[in-house]
């Protein structure tokens, strides 16, 4: 596989994450769709570090993948605290979020 290849399909992978970051109303599907823009990202770096010939992208892929767990766990949390009050994980209920 080409770099251009790779490329084509992280902004593919992207575009995708974006489309559903903006369309989606449940906060479960907007995590998701974080998480593959988020992925495209960590194509994009493993892309260049494969062909420039320097494991850089990899070692920064990887922290990214750290980072995303981190970020999936807290807005678990989160999206587990809006269900529990509210019954539903629609992001419009996070405005009326009350004790």
């Amino acid at each position: 596989m080409n770099l251009q290849a790779c490329l084509l399909l992280s902004s593919g992978l992207f575009c995708v994450g974006l489309y559903g970051l903006l369309t989606r109303r449940n906060a479960i599907g907007i995590l998701l769709s974080i998480e593959v823009m988020a992925n495209a990202a960590n194509l994009n770096f493993v892309a260049f570090s494969r062909y420039s010939g320097a494991g850089y992208g990899q070692v920064f892929a990887l922290f990214v993948l750290a980072l995303t767990v981190a970020e999936v766990a807290v807005g678990l949390a989160l999206v587990m605290a809006l269900f529990r009050s509210h019954r539903d994980a629609l992001v419009e209920l996070a405005s009326a979020f009350r004790h």
